[in-house]
């Protein structure tokens, strides 16, 4: 069953085309506004340095979140830090090897470890909030102030509350109705 798209929310897609325009667009603007203030030379002279540095600082970074990545997995723990910064570090090296002052800009506050932490945060938050809304089941602990942690199979799956060893319900199962008020 899908749930008819909400009034009001951009969907990825659509942020993703709107970028794609929007992006090209203010890119331009700024060369020219740099190559106006330094000249042409020095503009794309300026575009290969922050190429080469940001090559550099990819290749050092994706070391480090390769070497945090494997840490983590020998010594048995879930890598989920490491993997979000594999992941913006990967993001962030594809911005900067993208031409154009802003991308590199985003690149850079992606990559470095002093920014990282608050883009790591946004993307968890990000990555939480598209869960929850596709979770299939979630018991009465889920509502729109947030999520308990708490989650229930669906009524009558093998497991759920109230239900039987063969799958139906067992004596403690009170049949209703919810009123959302």
């Amino acid at each position: 069953m899908t749930t008819p798209p909400r009034r009001g929310r951009l969907r990825p897609t659509r942020v993703a085309a709107l970028l794609l325009l929007v992006v090209p667009i203010l890119e331009v603007m700024a060369l020219v506004g740099v190559g106006q203030v330094i000249g042409g030379w020095p503009t794309f002279f300026l575009l290969v340095a922050i190429s080469v540095l940001g090559a550099w600082l990819i290749r050092l970074e994706g070391a480090r979140a390769w070497g945090a990545l494997v840490t983590a997995l020998q010594s048995g723990r879930m890598p989920a830090r490491e993997l979000a910064d594999g992941m913006l570090v990967l993001i962030g090296g594809t911005l900067l090897l993208t031409p154009g002052f802003l991308t590199d800009l985003v690149g850079f506050a992606l990559v470095v470890p002093v920014t990282r932490p608050a883009a790591r945060r946004l993307l968890e938050k990000v990555i939480t909030r598209r869960l929850l809304a596709q979770t299939p089941f979630v018991g009465s602990e889920f509502g729109r102030s947030g999520f308990s942690g708490r989650v229930f199979p669906p009524a009558g799956a093998p497991g759920a509350r109230g239900s039987g060893r063969d799958g139906r319900p067992g004596d403690d199962v009170i049949e209703g109705e919810i009123v959302d008020d």
